[in-house]
């Protein structure tokens, strides 16, 4: 599953970025992808492609494999990354924490 209107580009700079164990930092990773300057409409998009079982929340299971959201092969975040990509929003917070 991809997110349509990213380059290509810019998301495999992003993974790049953050190939090494807690190196992910979630708003610098939506500014290098493009998220942060997107409608809301394609944030919402973006959290239901993330919101694997389409609960209405993104649990901690789900952030944990964000990063293959972008890419198949990309790595599981680490348990100290996916703890703190958490705490930082919810489905209402969620195109805030995009925007930045």
């Amino acid at each position: 599953m991809s997110f349509a209107g990213l380059n290509d580009a810019d998301v495999a700079a992003a993974l790049a970025a953050c190939t090494a164990a807690d190196s992910f930092n979630h708003k610098a990773f939506f500014a290098k992808v493009g998220l942060a300057g997107k409608s809301n409409d394609d944030v919402k998009k973006a959290f239901y492609v993330i919101d694997q079982d389409k609960s209405g929340f993104i649990e901690e299971d789900e952030l944990k494999l964000f990063l293959q959201n972008f890419s198949a092969s990309a790595r599981a975040l680490t348990d100290a990354e996916t703890k703190a990509f958490l705490a930082d929003g919810d489905k209402d917070e969620f195109a805030a924490m995009i925007k930045g």
